[in-house]
C-alpha cells in the first residue's frame, strides 16, 4: 500500500476530530473541557515535555526555551546516542566534544587532528567527520557534517549542518521554534 499523503492524513484527522466531538460523553457528568484520564493520555501522546522544551507530535513543531544563560539547548540523538548540546545558529557545523564523540562511538587518532577553523581565541583544532544520523524530536537528518573538537570545547554545538536542513527555524520571545511549516 503506498504511503498516505499529508493531505490524506489531515482529512483523516479532521474526520476523526469531527467524530470525536459527536461521540457521547459516556455518561460521566464532567464539565465541558474538563480533563479526564482518557483525554489526558491523548495529550501526553500529542505533546511531550523535553529537558529544554516541548515537542508537539501532531504538528511536528519543537519549541526550545531560552535558558537562564541566554542560550538554547537541545538533546539530539546522534547515531542513536542522546547528548546535550547548545543550539548554535552561528556554528557552520555540529561540533562535538571529545567525550560526546567517544560516547557516540567515533574514534580518531591524534595525527588526524588539525586546524579546522578560527575562533575568537585563535585556531580551533579538530577532526572533520560525517554523522550517519542526527535526530531531534520528529526531525531526522542523514549524512551530516560535523567536527570533533577533542580539547577546549565544554559542550557540543548543534550547528547549521543540522539546523539548515530543518524547513523553518524561528526565534521569538525567548523560544526557538523548529517546524516543517
Amino acid at each position: 500500500m503506498p504511503p498516505m499523503k499529508l493531505t490524506g492524513l489531515l482529512v483523516l484527522g479532521a474526520i476523526a476530530c469531527g467524530v470525536g466531538i459527536m461521540m457521547p460523553s459516556g455518561g460521566d457528568n464532567a464539565a465541558p473541557g474538563a480533563t479526564t484520564a482518557a483525554n489526558s493520555a491523548f495529550a501526553d501522546q500529542t505533546e511531550a515535555q523535553m529537558p529544554f522544551g516541548r515537542q508537539d507530535y501532531l504538528s511536528g513543531e519543537m519549541v526550545l526555551h531560552q535558558q537562564d544563560d541566554g542560550h538554547f539547548y537541545a538533546s539530539p540523538a546522534i547515531n542513536s546516542v542522546p547528548i546535550d548540546a547548545l543550539v548554535d545558529t552561528g556554528a557552520s557545523v555540529i561540533a562535538l566534544t571529545g567525550a560526546d564523540a567517544q560516547a557516540i562511538g567515533l574514534t580518531w587518532d591524534q595525527s588526524q587532528v588539525g586546524i579546522v577553523g578560527r575562533g575568537a581565541s585563535g585556531p580551533i583544532e579538530g577532526v572533520q567527520v560525517r554523522l550517519d544520523r542526527v535526530e531531534l524530536g520528529s526531525f531526522e537528518v542523514h549524512d551530516v557534517d560535523a567536527m570533533i573538537i577533542p580539547e577546549g570545547l565544554h559542550v557540543s554545538l548543534l550547528g547549521q549542518s543540522f539546523l539548515s536542513r530543518i524547513p523553518n527555524v524561528a526565534i521569538a520571545n525567548g523560544e526557538m521554534s523548529l517546524s516543517d511549516y
